[in-house]
């Protein structure tokens, strides 16, 4: 065993495997004592990593609970790990190959003195040590001749963005229709695409970041999203995200539309906070919880109403196949799920609130595409 290794490993036997504080400081004396291991304290980091994909986490996964759990250091320790990691991974899909490229928006770690260097090196190893064992998510090939489909998503995507941001709800209503319908039409199109495709896409999964505070909300605002674009939605609480099940177009949609969603409700709960303190009356984390809870039920509700709408008699056998194959996958990725009860929900002037703002959420019932 060389010094280098030999250093690396004295300091992980003494902090790695314990939670306390004292371990943590004797191991990070080890490794700010010598320089020369910190080739090799990098080199374990990006083995870290390679294990965290074997056991089917993603960069965004990993990301999210070390910002969770950790400090901003750590995340940008961690993105630094991931994107030297990279070309020495297998080849990953386009999503992947997104999650990697958002990482350099993280900048570098900051540079500090090697004992703090160090400690925060082994706190980080410490969560990616205990990381435990998640669903694999392998992303499905796509038929060449979806790539216009991108394009599509384009427009989709600055629709929504532009009904984030105008203060009129108006204009906002008539975007987000106009979204909803293109999402509508994309999703139908690549349901005809694959009846007439020789070899047949399956369903894929992602994971969508399902975060603190007021995640229950999120949760079943997310999983009426996935709903009415034929995915289903499993909710992983511990970890804050939810896997959403589904043929790729429908995945990337629902991305895209719950995104939307969840920047309008916030800024609609905002606002109706700002009036109610107006009025005098103080608000609290229930009426936040209860506005939400609110908003994704409604949404849900005018969802359904509005994909409805979208179907005709031909299409029926083609989604019928479809939704048949995603609920094959979620069972085989999830032989076993809980329901969850919503807690907290217990403010009415917070649930009306939420309610009103579902209702000028722009999801509209439109004539049937055909």
């Amino acid at each position: 065993m060389s010094s280098t290794t030999g250093t690396v490993e004295r300091a992980f036997e003494a902090a790695l495997y314990t939670d306390t504080h004292d371990a943590l400081d004797a191991g990070a004396s080890i490794l700010a004592a010598d320089p020369s291991a910190d080739p090799e304290l990098a080199r374990r980091g990006r083995e870290f990593v390679a294990a965290a994909w074997r056991r089917g986490w993603q960069p965004a996964d990993v990301v999210r609970l070390v910002r969770r759990d950790l400090d901003d250091v750590h995340v940008r320790l961690v993105s630094a790990l991931i994107r030297e990691q990279a070309p020495d991974d297998r080849a990953r899909g386009p999503r992947w190959t997104a999650q990697v490229e958002e990482l350099a928006a993280a900048g570098p770690p900051a540079r500090t003195d090697r004992f703090t260097h160090a400690t925060t090196v082994l706190e980080l190893y410490r969560l990616l040590l205990r990381l435990p064992s998640l669903e694999p998510l392998d992303e499905p090939k796509r038929h060449e001749s979806r790539r216009p489909a991108s394009r599509m998503l384009t427009r989709i995507r600055a629709l929504l963005a532009k009904a984030e941001a105008t203060g009129f709800p108006e204009e906002a209503e008539a975007l987000s229709a106009k979204a909803q319908e293109l999402m509508a039409r994309h999703s139908i199109d690549e349901a005809l695409l694959d009846a007439q495709a020789p070899a047949k896409d399956a369903p894929g999964a992602c994971r969508i970041g399902v975060e603190a505070p007021y995640e229950q909300a999120k949760a079943v605002l997310l999983d009426a999203v996935a709903g009415a674009n034929h995915c289903r939605a499993v909710w992983n609480e511990a970890f804050g995200f939810s896997t959403v099940v589904g043929f790729e177009g429908d995945l990337e949609v629902v991305e895209l539309l719950y995104t939307s969603l969840l920047v309008q409700a916030t800024t609609a709960m905002t606002r109706a906070e700002a009036a109610q303190r107006a009025g005098g009356r103080r608000r609290t984390k229930t009426f936040r919880q209860s506005f939400l809870a609110a908003y994704a039920h409604r949404i849900g509700t005018r969802l359904a109403e509005a994909a409805g709408t979208q179907v005709t008699d031909d299409l029926l056998p083609v989604l019928a196949t479809r939704e048949v194959a995603v609920t094959d996958r979620v069972d085989e990725m999830f032989p076993e799920t809980t329901t969850t009860r919503l807690r907290g929900v217990s403010d009415e002037a917070g649930w009306t609130e939420g309610a009103e703002a579902a209702d000028r959420a722009q999801v509209r019932a439109r004539p049937p595409l055909g």
